[in-house]
């Protein structure tokens, strides 16, 4: 009877004492919350419909004659021009858009909702929260690109056929080739729309409103086309986030033009990092007791 009075049942032991979560767990907790959410499926939504009008269009008006670049020359040769041809069109806006969706009310919603204060007062770290909702806004952001790529190429071959495309320096490609390249150009495009996301996740960690982060978040990409444009500011343009979303063109030429991809990298880098470390030290902050 001593010994067990001396060992008492595991699950009286303080809460310090069990074993806290993973962060590959609160990752999940954080998809199976995405995917709960109607938003959610307005950016996915929009990413499946866009591609699908622009080839049922092209379909309509075969004979138009596309002068814009090499790609829309050839848009009814070959189904693999209309991927490339949709991330040039999404690329500006509605991609970002539909990441910013989700990056901007990651966290607000939960302010806005009153449960962040019961997941901060958990057993969970903040930094496994934050950890985790950081890379789900960054695992939404990389299959609304990918679910956009996927449907055009589809729709696109089925329409047009899986034939050879000519890349931007005027080379021809195989189409194994060119389908490699048109995945691993929106693989590079998620460089600035990750850098994105990190301004995302400051705002809706900062304003805790979900509205705010959201228009907060597309009104900057708004305003650095505008400054784009400005006069006399040319020189500040290649360091602006916004020309960041067409470099994966450089992956497009032959040989591989990797200048403007390690470019991007770094100015992407510059955007992004200050950002995640600045909603870190945000939500670390975060007076839970005050909610």
């Amino acid at each position: 009877m001593s010994s067990v009075a001396a060992n008492p049942p595991t699950a009286r032991q303080p809460l310090a004492h069990r074993r806290r979560p993973s962060t590959l767990a609160v990752y999940r907790w954080e998809l199976r919350k995405l995917a709960a959410q109607v938003r959610t499926y307005l950016g996915l939504g929009l990413m499946i419909v866009l591609p699908l009008i622009f080839v049922v269009f092209e379909s309509v008006h075969h004979g138009h004659n596309h002068a814009e670049n090499i790609f829309a020359t050839e848009i009814t040769q070959s189904g693999l021009a209309t991927p490339v041809l949709m991330l040039l069109f999404m690329s500006g806006f509605f991609l970002p858009l539909a990441a910013a969706l989700v990056s901007g009310d990651i966290v607000a919603n939960e302010d806005g909702n009153g449960t962040l204060k019961t997941i901060l007062t958990r057993s969970v770290d903040r930094g496994q929260v934050f950890a985790a909702k950081t890379l789900a806004a960054m695992t939404y952001a990389a299959s609304v690109v990918f679910v956009s790529a996927a449907v055009a190429t589809i729709a696109g071959v089925i329409s047009w056929g899986f034939h050879s495309v000519t890349t931007f320096s005027g080379t021809v490609v195989s189409a194994p080739e060119a389908l490699l390249l048109v995945f691993a150009a929106n693989a590079v495009y998620l460089i600035p729309l990750f850098a994105l996301v990190g301004i995302g996740v400051l705002l809706s960690t900062a304003t805790r409103n979900s509205a705010a982060a959201v228009v907060g978040t597309i009104g900057l990409v708004i305003l650095l086309f505008i400054v784009a444009q400005i006069p006399g500011l040319e020189g500040i343009r290649p360091y602006l986030l916004t020309e960041q979303f067409q470099n994966w063109q450089g992956l497009l030429r032959t040989p591989t033009d990797w200048s403007p991809i390690v470019h991007s990298a770094w100015v992407c880098a510059l955007y992004g990092v200050p950002a995640l470390v600045a909603a870190y030290l945000t939500l670390l902050r975060r007076d839970v007791a005050g909610g």
